[in-house]
């Protein structure tokens, strides 16, 4: 945890960093790390009775609870405001009372968690399963340090600097590019694999929860130091210098690199600043770049959802030397950057060990039951999808082929009007979105339909007495605005991975056609799932999840081969799907059959069997698509029969592709209704 440790110091050090992102696996103590960092971080003054924490010496003019005037204020902790991932918007911005703006012109506001983490630490678990608009106004937050709250007029601004740290579980799903960026740094944690260090962490564990109070004594000592040594290093921050020589490295590194924007450099400069702070240092050198340079690249280096997170320390290192001392005069010598110069890690004054002066592991009351420094071996570097499990060479089974290169695809949407999670795919009742009606709200009134409201307390106004310019307003004429937006969906692909599918060249534009799919459905924010069938059984690849990497790397791994169970593939994913009817109602299913339409398998008539079951998909409604994967001068039409029986629509992989012929999702939807004619 060396890097994590590390990270979230440097952002005690310098919230201008901009946070932090833990990546990791479950059960590795993320979110109790960051939990544990607020105790460190030194108290800060606050203007007494002001609900935003506005600094005695220099308030903010524009804070609601304002004008302050400057003076003496109160001392407390530093705050660590989590942002639960079902967070509603007013939760998170604050609300406004519109019935007192709209009837006496009182901006009555109620502070949202933005607002509470103000200058402290906003801590999201699951960053990744956050809602999209909640995240837009996180961005918004964190890039303009203020807070805005708009409701049909009424206008509020608070100011939120906030340290922001993320945690999240890759096999749940990645986080939009705009947000990755935002975070400062980044880590990869995993749990270790010595058996040693993990007696020590199932000791501690058990030493905690015999006597918490007597366990926190037993480190109090050491977290009393540590606090020293952060507001030590805050001190000396603004002495630290960057010289021209480090300046040229940073950028050489982000542009060797390629990350996008500005952002990495500013960050870079930050985090190798702090670095040389802490470790007691006033000028930066070589080892804080490349330090910084491994916490605040590798998320930036993202191209798809489907490359994992990381850089090339090797291609790092020769960066490095290459700009090493050449922003410097010609007549003066670059120092020496080698052991002894004070750098991180070197063992010198003021480094408290091994990875840019974060105190050893070993220190502390329990040293006695660490293992030493050399006996330990690294942890093993995290998955970022799960593995599948080794499946057993059958008869006429061929090895996995690789995918063709992705393309951009048509849009599959599943016909109606939804009420799912925010996405970007099908049509449904959004909190955001084109305003279409209006309704008497149920519980608080998040979005006010102005006319509507208007219209319905007009017809009272001579019998409530109303004498002035303004408007009388009661609770039964508001309005809530109904909008119509976008959903995500749960996209299952069932593919066919038996011996017809197995031509290599075949196969391949199969697996690419997928892997087009599968990223289209990472950008309308889906869940995916992926069910194969081959030889004489299908199988749930990967059940429905939001990591579309996870489903990629199942797909990567899939070998060809065998008969062609149909019948048993649209049946298992019948079975996914009812199953997840039951845990996720809204969500609405889109099924996507990849085959070329033979049924060799399954029965004395598997063909008969396989329209039974595509019958139990239309009878569900539920929307379809068979991408035809049939080859060569001769078809038999197969696969477009068996969308009919589905109640789909067919389309052949050079259909599928955003170029080709228009109207792919006025075929699915005209289909639908051309069999619920028939079947009427």
């Amino acid at each position: 945890m060396d890097d994590m440790r590390l990270s979230l110091l440097l952002n005690a050090v310098s919230p201008s960093i901009g946070g932090v992102l833990v990546r990791g696996e479950k059960g590795t103590a993320k979110s109790t790390i960051v939990r544990g960092l607020t105790s460190l971080l030194p108290h800060m003054d606050v203007v007494a009775g002001c609900r935003f924490s506005c600094a005695p010496e220099a308030p903010d003019p524009q804070c609601p609870d304002g004008p302050h005037a400057p003076g003496d204020g109160m001392s407390r902790p530093t705050t660590l405001v989590e942002l639960p991932v079902g967070a509603s918007e007013d939760r998170l911005v604050g609300s406004l009372d519109i019935e007192k703006a709209l009837s006496e012109g009182v901006k009555a506001f109620e502070p949202g968690l933005l607002a509470a983490a103000h200058r402290g630490i906003l801590y999201v678990d699951e960053v990744n399963l956050l809602s999209d608009h909640l995240i837009d106004h996180l961005l918004d937050a964190a890039a303009m340090g203020a807070s805005h709250v708009e409701r049909e007029g009424v206008s509020v601004r608070h100011a939120a600097r906030f340290l922001l740290v993320g945690t999240m579980n890759p096999e749940e799903g990645e986080l939009r590019p705009q947000l990755l960026d935002r975070f400062g740094l980044t880590v990869e944690v995993a749990a270790s694999r010595d058996p040693r260090q993990r007696v020590e962490v199932v000791r501690r564990r058990l030493a905690f929860e015999d006597d918490p109070a007597a366990f926190a004594d037993r480190w109090a000592a050491d977290e009393t130091e540590l606090r020293a040594r952060i507001v030590a290093a805050r001190e000396l921050l603004p002495r630290v210098t960057l010289g021209d020589d480090v300046l040229l490295q940073i950028a050489a590194t982000c542009a060797a690199f390629e990350v996008d924007g500005m952002r990495a450099d500013i960050v870079m400069a930050r985090a190798a600043t702090a670095l040389a702070a802490w470790a007691g240092r006033t000028e930066v050198d070589s080892e804080d770049v490349r330090q910084a340079a491994l916490l605040a690249l590798p998320h930036r280096r993202r191209r798809s959802p489907f490359d994992a997170p990381g850089l090339d320390e090797e291609k790092l290192d020769e960066t490095l030397e290459e700009f090493r001392g050449q922003g410097q005069e010609p007549d003066e010598d670059p120092e020496p950057d080698g052991p002894g110069d004070g750098g991180p890690g070197d063992g010198g004054p003021g480094d408290g060990g091994p990875g840019g002066g974060v105190p050893p592991q070993g220190e502390g009351p329990a040293a006695e039951h660490s293992p030493a420094p050399e006996e330990t071996s690294p942890p093993a570097p995290p998955s970022p999808s799960p593995e599948p499990a080794p499946q057993r060479a059958g008869a006429g089974e061929r090895a996995a082929v690789g995918a063709s290169e992705p393309f951009r695809t048509k849009v599959l949407s599943v016909p109606g009007l939804g009420e799912g999670a925010a996405g970007r795919r099908s049509r449904a009742r959004t909190e955001h979105g084109r305003t279409t009606g209006s309704v008497r709200p149920r519980g608080s009134l998040t979005k006010l339909h102005l006319a509507a409201t208007v219209q319905a307390a007009a017809p009272y106004q001579r019998a409530r007495g109303r004498t002035g310019p303004g408007l009388v307003v009661r609770r039964d004429d508001l309005r809530q605005a109904t909008r119509e937006g976008r959903e995500g969906n749960l996209v299952l692909f069932a593919v066919d991975a038996s011996g017809s599918m197995a031509a290599r060249q075949r196969m391949s534009a199969v697996k690419g056609a997928v892997l087009s799919l599968l990223l289209d459905a990472y950008q309308r924010r889906d869940k995916v799932g992926l069910v194969t069938f081959r030889g004489r059984e299908a199988e749930v690849a990967l059940p429905p999840t939001s990591s579309v990497d996870a489903a990629a790397a199942r797909l990567e791994k899939l070998p060809t081969g065998g008969r062609t169970p149909l019948s048993a593939g649209l049946l298992k994913a019948h079975d996914v799907l009812r199953v997840e009817r039951l845990r996720d109602p809204s969500r609405r299913p889109l099924l996507v059959v990849v085959t070329d339409g033979r049924a060799t398998g399954g029965g004395a008539d598997p063909v008969a069997l396989a329209a039974r079951a595509a019958r139990l998909h239309a009878a569900d409604g539920t929307a379809s698509v068979v991408v035809d994967c049939e080859s060569g001068p001769v078809r038999l039409g197969l696969a477009r029969e068996l969308a009919r029986e589905l109640g789909g629509t067919a389309v052949t992989l050079d259909e599928l592709r955003a170029d080709s012929i228009a109207g792919l999702v006025r075929d699915v939807q005209g289909n639908r209704k051309t069999t619920a004619r028939r079947a009427a």
